[in-house]
């Protein structure tokens, strides 16, 4: 029971530090003050992802992990043996990476869908990607229709709605986010009646995957998928990331943004599309993990204002440590059985997210 302490601890080790910083912090945003923090929140995934190599339901020694890595990856006489070797390296290792992958781009889709829609309730799924997701998903486990893979059914899905919601919100060459919020919502209305459709009418084999993949399962993690959902990541990060001091413009309003000279629906629709397709990438790979693109971008905009060009790379490096701490508890607290990573997540974010309700109360 202490390391599963420990490991929490080291999560909110950066919290704690960048509380007591808070207001030196928000001041201003510099070049080195971004390097400084995200240096932190870097070291702390890294850290994290090390501890939740020792986390399994077979028991291996510390030391014995410790001795391996000192010794370059020799396993003789460090007391690791072959299987334990594939264990830690093979399956282990590509999870946690998965996880800080999932969880970093939930959490930087997060951050865009909060600062265009200027609402602080929006997250990953406000514009319906999850549910369009799903059904692709849904549909190729239980009917069979299998030529895309379980990922690729669930990627064309989120495509799809993507295009059916800018379809629907776009009105005389404009893309007004009210509007753009309502349309997610009644698409992802849709699609809900759709998955309970699916899932009244599967088999009892189907239904158990399908309900495991709907609360978030990282247990398939491969490197294929890990490789492309970390390019989609670096590709939508770089491509946000150019556009932030726009995004901290047009948080404040449109009309600001347009009268110092953004292109405010360029802006919106890269913005947007970024954002989207990272996460119709995250969730195909890992299924719906909720919570992770809400509580993340908040927990950050308290600690370290609202300016994109440190709450993004912030985000996304705090989302990557917690999805890892979540997956973690997940694969380990009825061992060796496991739970959906998405029930961890929604266990910790539903009583934070009701802390920040009755605060700004």
């Amino acid at each position: 029971m202490l390391k599963y302490f420990l490991l929490f601890f080291v999560l909110l080790l950066p919290v704690l530090i960048l509380s007591g910083k808070k207001s030196k912090i928000n001041r201003v945003v510099t070049a080195g003050r971004v390097a400084g923090v995200g240096s932190l929140l870097l070291a702390v995934v890294f850290i994290v992802a090390l501890t939740s190599l020792f986390f399994g339901s077979s028991d291996i020694d510390a030391s014995s992990i410790f001795q391996w890595l000192i010794s370059g990856g020799n396993g003789a006489g460090t007391g690791l043996s072959d299987t334990d070797e594939t264990i830690l390296f093979s399956i282990r290792l590509p999870r946690i990476i998965f996880a800080g992958i999932v969880g970093g781009a939930l959490a930087a889709a997060g951050v865009v869908f909060q600062g265009l829609l200027r609402n602080p309730l929006a997250d990953p799924y406000i514009l319906g990607i999850s549910g369009g997701a799903a059904v692709g998903a849904l549909t190729a486990l239980m009917l069979g229709i299998l030529p895309l893979g379980v990922s690729g059914s669930a990627f064309l899905g989120a495509i799809v709605t993507i295009v059916l919601v800018y379809g629907i919100a776009k009105t005389k060459n404009e893309l007004q986010s009210t509007t753009l919020l309502l349309a997610g919502v009644i698409v992802n209305a849709f699609f809900s009646a759709v998955i309970m459709f699916l899932i009244s009418t599967a088999s009892d084999k189907s239904l158990h995957n399908a309900m495991f993949w709907l609360m978030g399962d990282l247990s398939l993690a491969e490197w294929r998928e890990i490789a492309l959902a970390g390019l989609f990541l670096i590709l939508g990060f770089l491509i946000i990331f150019t556009y932030a001091r726009h995004l901290n413009l047009m948080a404040i309003s449109e009309e600001t943004a347009k009268q110092l000279g953004v292109n405010v629906e360029q802006t919106k629709i890269i913005l947007l599309l970024a954002a989207s397709l990272i996460t119709g990438v995250a969730v195909s790979v890992s299924g719906i993990i909720g919570f992770v693109g809400l509580i993340v971008p908040h927990m950050m905009r308290i600690l370290l204002g609202s300016d994109h060009r440190m709450l993004l790379p912030a985000s996304i490096l705090f989302g990557s440590s917690f999805l890892i701490v979540a997956d973690t508890f997940a694969r380990n607290l009825i061992a060796p059985a496991e739970l959906p990573v998405g029930v961890i997540t929604a266990l910790c974010g539903a009583p934070y997210f009701i802390y920040l309700l009755r605060r700004k109360a």
